[in-house]
């Protein structure tokens, strides 16, 4: 019997989402100055207008997507990660679909999200696109940057 991919909502009392999270902002380090670095804390994630799912595979947290509300119909894609050992296996697509099937069920028409213009962003800047997801300049709070790519899709 083959193992499945289970997404939840994120348990926030679990140490493997802590530890998950911090390797985020530790793979985030190298790619860009600190004010370039855009990555949610887990404190930061842990609040009622963010939306945090996991993804695990044979019980190990395998995956990450988050959506934070910018407004009652904007929102922005937060936390996507998939573990190093697990890329290119479909999990992002997956947990992707399930953040914008999510929104879509909410009355979400946009979701945006500002990733990085270096060569380690290139699978996510491919994802994106591949989910229709089109270029756009900053939104919220963001700025230009050179280190930043942002995007969006109308719902």
């Amino acid at each position: 019997m083959g193992s499945v991919l289970h997404i939840s909502p994120a348990d926030f009392t679990d140490p493997a989402l802590a530890e998950f999270l911090q390797e985020h902002l530790d793979d985030m380090q190298p790619t860009a100055p600190p004010e370039s670095r855009h990555a949610l804390r887990m404190s930061e994630l842990d609040r009622p207008e963010v939306r945090l799912w996991c993804a695990h595979f044979d019980g190990e947290l395998v995956g990450t997507v988050a959506l934070a509300a910018l407004n009652d119909s904007h929102e922005e894609l937060k936390s996507m990660r998939t573990s190093p050992h697990h890329r290119g296996q479909g999990i992002a697509r997956t947990l992707l679909t399930g953040a914008l099937d999510d929104a879509r069920s909410r009355g979400v028409s946009r979701v945006s999200l500002e990733t990085g213009s270096v060569d380690f962003f290139a699978a996510a800047r491919g994802l994106y696109r591949s989910a229709g997801f089109e270029p756009c300049g900053p939104f919220g709070t963001y700025i230009e940057d050179p280190n930043s790519v942002y995007f969006t899709i109308t719902l």
